[in-house]
């Protein structure tokens, strides 16, 4: 496994617990619409280090862990974390865009980055088996298809304690509905 994979990992779990167990290390950099507008962006990248809890970090580990190989493969180390991190602050910009007049929003989670290199696994490798549940083979398209429908759902059920996919499909759903025909 790829060193600088391991080290995102690991950054997140240590970063992570450190904020299950000490709850004004999690206040302090969780995303907190009110602290950003106030000029506290670190918020913008250290809240995707932080998660809700261990089922959040796991979910969002072992994703990363499956697809990073992929993109780590195609595109290089560099431009693997340049795909992570863009994707990182990109959701929490877009978090920012949605939410910048709800003062008490609050978010933490990596999923903005985990699904920036999903997706481009994906797009990498549109061809890729993966097993559903780790038994039911389906192509990594429907994979991606299927994931931004439970994104969608989360996203519906106002599970919007995270940072998550869901803020991508809100991006493009605002392009939809502002383009031009």
């Amino acid at each position: 496994m790829n060193l600088i994979l391991i080290a995102i990992i690991v950054a997140n779990a240590l970063f992570s617990y450190k904020g299950f167990n000490d709850h004004s290390f999690f206040r302090k950099y969780e995303f907190h619409m009110g602290s950003v507008r106030s000029g506290e962006q670190i918020r913008v990248l250290s809240s995707g280090f932080l998660h809700a809890d261990i089922a959040h970090l796991a979910f969002n580990m072992i994703t990363l862990y499956f697809f990073a190989p992929v993109v780590i493969a195609y595109m290089g180390e560099f431009l693997f974390v340049i795909v992570y991190f863009g994707s990182l602050i990109f959701g929490s910009l877009l978090t920012i865009m949605f939410h910048k007049d709800d003062y008490n929003y609050r978010a933490v989670g990596a999923s903005g980055a985990v699904t920036g290199i999903l997706y481009s696994a994906i797009l990498l490798r549109p061809d890729m088996m993966l097993g559903l549940f780790f038994i039911i083979p389906i192509p990594a398209y429907l994979f991606g298809i299927l994931y931004l429908l439970y994104s969608i759902y989360g996203m519906k059920a106002k599970n919007d304690n995270i940072v998550s996919h869901g803020t991508f499909w809100r991006y493009y759903r605002w392009l939809f509905d502002n383009s031009y025909y």
